[in-house]
């Protein structure tokens, strides 16, 4: 059985947050830094001059685009006693990431499968999104609840990256996430960064805002790298497929599915240089589409999905192989199934297989 994660509550300015935040989990954001320096070198084929130009102008983003975040980010430098440069490459990391990937043509490294789920088709009226999160099996994670002037926010993200990633507002506005990759990505563009739509989209009053917070600027070609949002509230779900040439919102009545393809690429112009390569994107998402099925799907039903191993190593309920070298191994670091009703967030620290489900009321 897995240990559940660190549970934090931030309150007060911005930069109290990250204060807090920063003292509560300095060990774990020392070591999501070590790895993540370690895997843009090892996997990413990065120089650490190349990263620290790369944070350096994501710093710049963050403080021109929100001071409030950047003051976050003050407040987890300062409470961890880490340089300023090394929470900007945490908070920076999918841009620096991804780009990397996408210029290489990655198609090794598979990364998450999305669901969304209507009232009309859950099993019991409520309204719920969520996801196994597959990522690199040395990553630390918290549960955070904030709590701001006119809205709490409840959800995960990794320590270290400011605000929350996957989560669920007291709105009843929920986020789930899951990285794209096309020929268009490009760091150097310094758009809107991933970790700040995703933050600003978790403030919105309802679906229609979450979705312009995680598209603004895509019609301007402000985006530096693609990226897919699963969003929900009480009254629907819509997936997000964002790409430095637009964006695309797919709705749905009942289910929606989302891995780590373009539905069609081709709408939107771009090109996933991967897919001439059988990765695991297509495997995962068809699965998780016959077991939801259009519902009815209740609570216990989600769960037991989620922990689902057809296809092995594409399975849904992923663990790291023992054959690939260390930097290349992935594994489910997260179940998470947001009930946008309740709200609140459950989930697995680690793959559904080795434990039940955490659930935190917001």
């Amino acid at each position: 059985m897995n240990t559940p994660l660190p549970h934090l509550t931030l309150t007060g300015t911005p930069h109290q947050q990250g204060l807090t935040h920063g003292r509560e989990l300095a060990g774990d954001i020392a070591a999501n830094v070590a790895m993540y320096r370690a895997r843009l070198r090892d996997d990413a084929g990065l120089t650490g001059e190349q990263v620290a130009e790369r944070a350096g102008l994501y710093l710049d983003v963050f403080t021109a685009a929100d001071p409030a975040y950047r003051a976050m980010m003050d407040g987890i430098a300062e409470g961890s006693g880490l340089p300023l440069i090394d929470i900007a490459v945490l908070n920076a990391r999918y841009e620096i990431l991804y780009s990397a990937w996408s210029a290489a043509g990655r198609t090794d490294v598979g990364e998450c499968t999305s669901f969304g789920v209507t009232r009309a088709a859950s099993g019991d009226g409520v309204a719920r999104i969520g996801q196994n999160w597959d990522w690199f099996p040395g990553v630390r994670c918290a549960l955070l609840r904030v709590e701001e002037e006119g809205r709490t926010i409840l959800g995960l993200t990794e320590a270290g990256i400011a605000g929350v990633k996957i989560g669920v507002n007291d709105a009843g506005v929920g986020l789930c996430v899951n990285g794209l990759t096309s020929d268009t990505d490009s760091w150097e563009r310094g758009g809107l960064p991933f970790h700040l739509r995703t933050w600003r989209a978790l403030h919105a009053p309802d679906l229609a805002g979450a979705i312009a917070a995680v598209t603004e600027g895509a019609e301007a070609g402000e985006v530096s790298c693609s990226a897919n949002f699963m969003l929900g509230d009480r009254g629907g779900v819509a997936d997000v497929e964002l790409s430095p040439k637009g964006a695309r919102v797919l709705r749905t009545e009942r289910v929606l599915v989302h891995a780590n393809h373009f539905v069609d690429p081709a709408v939107l112009g771009v090109t996933e240089t991967w897919r001439t390569w059988p990765p695991t994107t297509f495997d995962r998402h068809e699965r998780l589409e016959t077991l939801l099925g259009d519902g009815p799907v209740a609570l216990d039903e989600i769960e037991a999905k989620l922990r689902d191993h057809e296809n092995g190593v594409n399975a849904l309920c992923r663990h790291p192989l023992p054959s690939q070298p260390e930097h290349l191994r992935v594994h489910t670091a997260l179940g998470v199934i947001l009930d946008l009703d309740a709200p609140a967030v459950s989930y697995t620290a680690g793959p559904p297989c080795e434990s039940p489900f955490t659930t935190v009321a917001l």
